[in-house]
């Protein structure tokens, strides 16, 4: 196993992390330091790109709720990326996969949202 690399790069949406190696008791407080260096913008969209996670441990997890928070705290989103099987299996197991969204690879996490025409309101006469 490797250790942690993260590298950095923008997209339309926002940043995108790609995070490979381990993601461990040892470094895994790097991604949330990291994320404290990344000037965020309200309505961003945070892209976790997983694809080359080799290993994540609950101080991992740990790491990838931090971001979540970070991200929150400045309006912004965070979602993840190409998520490795054994890791999305751990996610689901505690719960993870109902506060986190999930897309298949970084390409399909930095779509545009599709923009939605409300309905008017009635009017009040």
């Amino acid at each position: 196993m490797g250790a942690l690399k993260i590298t950095a790069r923008d997209a339309p949406t926002g940043p995108v992390l790609e995070i490979a190696g381990e993601l461990d008791c040892t470094n895994a407080a790097e991604l949330p330091d990291l994320l404290t260096t990344i000037p965020l913008q309200p309505g961003q969209r945070i892209v976790l790109d997983l694809a080359g996670l080799e290993f994540c441990d609950s101080s991992g997890v740990s790491a990838l709720i931090a971001a979540r928070n970070l991200a929150g705290a400045a309006q912004a989103d965070v979602v993840l990326a190409a998520v490795p099987a054994h890791t999305l299996r751990v996610l689901r197991i505690v719960g993870l996969d109902e506060i986190f969204s999930f897309h298949p690879d970084s390409d399909a996490a930095t779509r545009p949202r599709p923009w939605r025409r409300h309905r008017a309101l009635p009017r009040c006469v």
